[in-house]
């Protein structure tokens, strides 16, 4: 598949919440590298990472591939969307490395804004090896 066809349909993954179809497009022993230092290898991994879009409303993902071959890509991608749930929220805050907003109770939880960099590298079949992305967030102002 190339690389522009995988990030089409990484970004419908990630609008639609969609678990199968992100791992639809990753080989059986595919690697999602969610950060530097997190991974999830294999279908399973990957769909029980996915949830936490699910917590996640009004998605809205650009990107623009930067490089492209037959096997491996560079893309910018950039994500907004509304936080849903406290849960959410504290998932946010912990990989940031930062504390959570000073909020009052009943404060309405922030629309975040992610902006990022993928590295793609697809097998001989098409499928994803190895999906690594590097990001920064910040509340929506």
């Amino acid at each position: 598949m190339p690389i522009q066809q995988f990030m089409q349909t990484y970004k419908r993954a990630w609008e639609t919440s969609d678990e199968h179809l992100l791992a639809s497009l990753f080989a059986p022993d595919g690697c999602y590298h969610n950060t530097p230092f997190a991974q999830q290898r294999g279908h399973a991994q990957i769909k029980q990472y996915w949830q936490r879009t699910k917590l996640q409303r009004d998605i809205t993902v650009t990107f623009e591939v930067l490089q492209a071959s037959a096997t491996r890509g560079i893309a910018h991608w950039h994500t907004t969307y509304q936080v849903t749930s406290e849960e959410m929220f504290a998932i946010w805050a912990a990989s940031t490395g930062t504390n959570q907003l000073a909020r009052k109770p009943g404060d309405p939880l922030p629309r975040l804004v992610l902006d990022g960099m993928a590295l793609i590298e697809l097998g001989p079949a098409g499928l994803c090896r190895d999906f690594s992305i590097w990001w920064h967030s910040m509340v929506d102002q």
